[in-house]
């Protein structure tokens, strides 16, 4: 019965009618199906050039009662002023753009799963003449590990689409996004993740009907992320640390440290082959033998290069997204 809209869906041919009408008569069947060949059905509609004709060919079928039928929860369910699509359409185009993406399973069932939970938690404000969904993104997390688990998939896919789900809302206010607030969801949400999780964003913003794929505001959001993903310049990337430097260098735990340590950083970073251990061991006993203005001079020189080089790292960044 599944193979029928698969074959449609991949090969972009009709069903005949009665053929269909058959399909629908007997749906009830898919039931005494084994959850693992249903779900490899599933996925290989999902993974077709045009996997919102094969949900749409389920739901017209019957057969999509005992796929997912917690999808048809959406068929009607009104959404707020900013959305001109029913929950079940937006999220099937969401689905879509990521197939016209060619983008893998995990972004495409995220992606038609992103709004699962909002019939669940729809409510209508007065004060606002509109609907809310608050915390549909955590029902629809929630919902979609149990679908997941309910077909089959493995542990690792159901915990990524399952996340995915769940912080599909970071997205917020340019203006109030924060580099720290970008790393707690890195933390969240996985940096193997995050590129994912920002696909599934554009998936998002395309089901609304929206001409853009990468406005301002999510390119700004892209850029922030690559900056807090890269090494940071720092004296962490020395082969020497503060320890080392009190054990061979007679030094007491103090600012003459870290002065030590950045008049190192410039060093390295005007010849990064100078960063190995038997050189900058011998370099700070040299530096350790300054008075304490020589020496703070040299830090702060070092101090001021990192700061530079972070700066020039940070407007290359910002250039190759077109933000500020």
């Amino acid at each position: 019965l599944m193979r029928a809209v698969r074959f449609s869906t991949q090969l972009d041919f009709e069903i005949e009618k009665e053929a269909k009408l058959a399909i629908k008569k007997n749906a009830k069947l898919l039931d005494q199906i084994s959850k693992e060949r249903i779900r490899d059905e599933f996925v290989k509609i999902i993974l077709s050039s045009s996997p919102m004709k094969g949900i749409l060919l389920l739901e017209e079928t019957g057969l999509l009662l005992f796929v997912v039928p917690e999808l048809r929860e959406g068929i009607e369910t009104k959404q707020n002023k900013d959305h001109i699509y029913d929950v079940w359409e937006h999220s099937l185009r969401a689905m879509q753009h990521g197939a016209k993406r060619e983008w893998p399973l995990e972004t495409r069932l995220a992606a038609l799963f992103h709004d699962i939970g909002k019939p669940r938690t729809r409510e209508y404000v007065e004060e606002k003449k509109d609907f809310t969904f608050y915390g549909h993104d955590v029902v629809g997390a929630k919902m979609t590990q149990k679908i997941m688990e309910r077909l089959k998939f493995s542990r690792k896919e159901t915990e990524v689409v399952s996340k995915l789900v769940r912080y599909h809302m970071f997205f917020s206010d340019v203006e109030k996004i924060t580099l720290s607030a970008v790393r707690r969801l890195l933390v969240k949400v996985g940096k193997e993740n995050i590129w994912t999780l920002m696909n599934v964003r554009n998936c998002d913003r395309i089901g609304m009907g929206r001409p853009k794929e990468s406005p301002y505001r999510l390119r700004k959001y892209e850029s922030m992320i690559e900056e807090v993903m890269r090494d940071p310049i720092s004296v962490g990337m020395l082969k020497i640390n503060g320890g080392r430097i009190i054990e061979i260098a007679g030094e007491k735990p103090g600012p003459r440290i870290g002065f030590i340590l950045h008049a190192l950083l410039e060093e390295v970073l005007e010849d990064p082959g100078l960063n190995t251990e038997e050189h900058l061991e011998k370099k700070a006993v040299e530096l350790a033998r300054l008075d304490d203005k020589a020496l703070e001079d040299l830090g702060k020189a070092g101090k001021e290069k990192r700061e530079e080089l972070e700066e020039q790292e940070l407007t290359q960044i910002r250039k190759r997204y077109g933000v500020k």
